[in-house]
């Protein structure tokens, strides 16, 4: 008798404690107060652009089921711009050929879109057709330079999204 009575009290414990948790659970549910997007930073600081190419990527994530790819060419008048433009170009077209999974995004940004957009194309010309279906790309840059990039990654099977850089 006397457990029946326990358990009893236990049982009513736990049903008038239940809309205080589930109250609970709904307060840590409730969304977080979304941020206004970032806008392409003026100047040719690096810093302001990988924060800019972040907000952009991360806004762009629905669907991408693995951590993303994001490949960045400083200013044109940057120092050293040559040798990272040459080094860049190579580790894109090593990780191109390569192939890229269904479920990842892969994205290119800079403040020197055409001169970005150059290696996209060159490093998508050795891509077998359709052999990036599932992969999101994201070219992160100027109107003028989205068409051909676009006819480039679009053979491989892509789901192509342009963002321009504003």
């Amino acid at each position: 008798m006397r457990t029946m009575k326990t358990t009893t009290r236990l049982i009513l414990i736990a049903c008038l404690a239940l809309p205080f948790l589930s109250a609970c659970q709904k307060e840590e549910a409730a969304p977080a107060a979304v941020q206004a997007p970032l806008t392409a930073p003026t100047t040719n600081d690096d810093n302001a652009w990988g924060a800019y190419l972040s907000d952009v990527v991360t806004r762009n994530m629905e669907g991408v089921t693995n951590n993303p790819y994001l490949y960045y060419l400083p200013a044109e008048d940057s120092e050293g711009f040559e040798g990272s433009y040459e080094r860049l170009q190579a580790e894109v077209g090593t990780a191109m050929q390569r192939g890229i999974v269904e479920g990842n995004l892969v994205a290119f940004g800079s403040p020197a879109s055409a001169k970005m957009a150059d290696i996209v194309v060159a490093a998508f010309a050795n891509v077998d057709p359709t052999s990036m279906k599932g992969v999101k790309v994201l070219f992160i840059g100027d109107a003028a330079d989205s068409e051909r990039v676009k006819a480039a990654v679009t053979p491989a099977g892509v789901d192509y999204r342009f963002i321009e850089a504003k």
